[in-house]
């Protein structure tokens, strides 16, 4: 990292946290670096582990981007003696050079000959620690671009290389028999060197054939990190001068599986999917047959009302993966094909917070008692209920989905919607 230089301003915003009170902090850079880090976790994995089926990749992923495991290396490097995080104190302060008073430093080995002097010790969280080493990831991403980060990757504990080994498979299919490969393309705006990829990408759990040993799970894998790290990285470059915080919140509300879904189906791609499911057609089928209703309710993914066959949004993590193996690692042409598909994207005018993050949020600013949800599951139906106590009322509601994400979601809607109403 000798010939690396990341300007100083940039550091010190990586390691300042929210409780600095500072017009800038972390969450920025911390969002861009969670992305970077997961992408590079994703394609090592995905390179290093060919034979692996998803699940296990996952399980490993999981262990190198965790937040203990990215504290455990922050501490071994030293890095919470760094982190900001309480506004600033005069009476604290230690004026450079100042010998009037006793100031008693104790001294600590950093690496090699280097130092650190530090007069007391304090409690960083654990959190806190993870948040600055993706954000420190971030800052030498967003400055000396990804080989810069994958050095400081490497120095922190966190072990990538660029180096670009062959997807070893072994599909002996005739593409064109099992999937319409030149209208697909068409679609994606992609012609496939190896279109045996493009079957990979399409094929459920349900449809295991003889001659197609693996489903589209590996190829998810892969594209989900991909995707994500790439339209983290556009909203990041597209709005440079927007605050902290909303970086983030622009990702969440662009990446998630219902945004991806009324992709799939808008250029109709649930029709190439390879599939022996009875029930995930009869749900494809009810999707198609509301989508228009499904729709009209919202631009973006958390906005809906009803979830999506989760094997919708899978396909365009899968084709993504597929898109990127077979142009040799070519993010560029990832997003080229993808990025008509998933428009429009989120703007800074058109995003709205989660429900349920912004009930939380409501009821810290207003000091309302949100209490615990009451969840329960039955016969395949997910009920949650929402309560909340305010000024001497009480907002109740329940909420029932197939899953409980989405009753969590509605559930708290109403909620906000009801408190809204009453001032």
């Amino acid at each position: 990292m000798q010939n690396i230089i990341i300007p100083t301003t940039t550091v010190l915003e990586a390691i300042t946290t929210k409780k600095c009170q500072e017009k800038f902090h972390l969450e920025s850079l911390e969002a861009l670096g969670d992305s970077f880090l997961k992408y590079a976790a994703s394609h090592q994995l995905f390179k290093t582990y060919q034979t692996n089926h998803e699940g296990l990749l996952s399980v490993k992923k999981d262990k190198i981007v965790s937040n203990a495991a990215l504290c455990k290396l922050g501490c071994e490097r030293k890095l919470p003696g760094f982190i900001r995080n309480e506004s600033f104190d005069p009476k604290k302060w230690i004026i450079p050079g100042d010998y009037s008073e006793s100031h008693l430093l104790n001294e600590e080995l950093l690496s090699g000959e280097r130092k650190m002097y530090f007069r007391e010790r304090r409690r960083v969280k654990s959190k806190s620690v993870a948040d600055v080493v993706e954000a420190l990831i971030g800052a030498f991403l967003s400055t000396g671009g990804e080989i810069a980060a994958m050095y400081f990757m490497n120095w922190v504990g966190i072990k990538v290389d660029s180096v670009h080994i062959p997807y070893d498979r072994h599909f002996q299919v005739q593409p064109e028999k099992l999937v319409n490969v030149r209208h697909v393309e068409s679609l994606l705006n992609y012609s496939f060197r190896d279109p045996s990829l493009l079957v990979e990408a399409l094929t459920h759990g349900s449809y295991m054939l003889p001659e197609i040993p693996g489903c589209y799970q590996r190829l998810e894998f892969l594209g989900d990190a991909v995707l994500d790290h790439l339209i983290t990285i556009y909203l990041y470059n597209k709005y440079p001068g927007m605050s902290p915080g909303i970086l983030t919140d622009m990702r969440s509300a662009s990446v998630n599986n219902d945004c991806y879904a009324r992709s799939a189906i808008k250029a109709g791609l649930h029709k190439h999917i390879l599939h022996a499911s009875h029930k995930l057609h009869k749900d494809i089928v009810y999707t198609i047959e509301n989508f228009e209703r499904l729709s009209s309710e919202s631009t973006f993914g958390w906005e809906s009302e009803t979830s999506f066959p989760k094997v919708l949004g899978d396909v365009i993590e899968s084709l993504a993966g597929a898109i990127f193996v077979d142009s040799g690692y070519d993010k560029k042409i990832v997003f080229q094909s993808i990025s008509p598909l998933i428009q429009p994207l989120v703007t800074p005018e058109t995003m709205r917070l989660h429900p349920v993050r912004e009930l939380n949020e409501h009821c810290q600013k207003m000091h309302y008692n949100l209490k615990k949800p009451v969840k329960s599951f039955q016969n395949n139906v997910a009920t949650i209920t929402i309560e909340v106590e305010a000024n001497g009322f009480t907002y109740k509601h329940s909420s029932t989905a197939s899953n409980k994400k989405t009753a969590l979601k509605l559930a708290c809607k109403e909620v906000l919607r009801s408190l809204k109403e009453s001032i």
